[in-house]
């Protein structure tokens, strides 16, 4: 279990900037992000901005959850709200052409494969991003956090998604139940991403 920096709360418009550095360093090698915005010199300068547009997104909608000085952060869609706003999502393709250039290309296939492989015909809570500051890694904030949070869902009755980007972190997601749903890749095939379907705990639906 974490330790007594584990005190997970809802995140206030405040904590932005705190939740965009966090994800910032958390995501500094993930394979699939890393891949996206490959210049090492940049790549923290670009995620915040990046990571920023969706946490400008999400705080508005009351369900990103942090811990203390957050050190872990779960940015979530909760059902029937947008993970971008209209604002933030005009943004997005100017973003990356500019810092991108050519390879903007790619990465907005990759994420038009994002908002295709997710479900459809459902409600459900949709983790959109979940990180736990390098700092702060070894003591389960992360995963503690998400099975916080993963509580309040069951006690919805509630389904959650998620996509993996790491397979590092596949086996984690499925001991809190989360099972793999589907896959995509990358163009040029080097990165692979998992998505994962969680249904409501069997206690959560007695």
């Amino acid at each position: 279990m974490a330790d007594g920096a584990f005190r997970p709360h809802l995140a206030a418009a405040t904590d932005g900037e705190a939740i965009a550095a966090t994800l910032s360093a958390a995501f500094d090698a993930d394979p699939l992000w890393s891949w996206a915005f490959p210049d090492e010199e940049k790549r923290p300068g670009q995620y915040e901005a990046f990571f920023g547009l969706f946490i400008e997104s999400a705080l508005p909608n009351g369900w990103v959850w942090i811990t203390g000085e957050a050190a872990a952060v779960a940015v979530w869609t909760p059902p029937g709200k947008k993970e971008l706003s209209e604002e933030a999502e005009a943004k997005v393709e100017p973003f990356l052409a500019a810092e991108l250039g050519a390879h903007a290309g790619p990465v907005l296939q990759v994420m038009d494969h994002f908002d295709s492989a997710r479900p459809e015909g459902q409600d459900f809570y949709y983790l959109s991003l979940l990180g736990t500051h390098p700092e702060h890694r070894g003591r389960g904030l992360g995963m503690d956090l998400l099975a916080a949070n993963l509580a309040q869902i069951d006690a919805e009755a509630m389904p959650a998604y998620l996509e993996s980007s790491n397979p590092a972190n596949d086996a984690r997601y499925e001991r809190l139940g989360f099972r793999p749903h589907g896959r995509f890749s990358t163009p040029d095939g080097g990165h692979t991403v998992t998505t994962m379907w969680r249904e409501p705990s069997p206690a959560a639906r007695a």
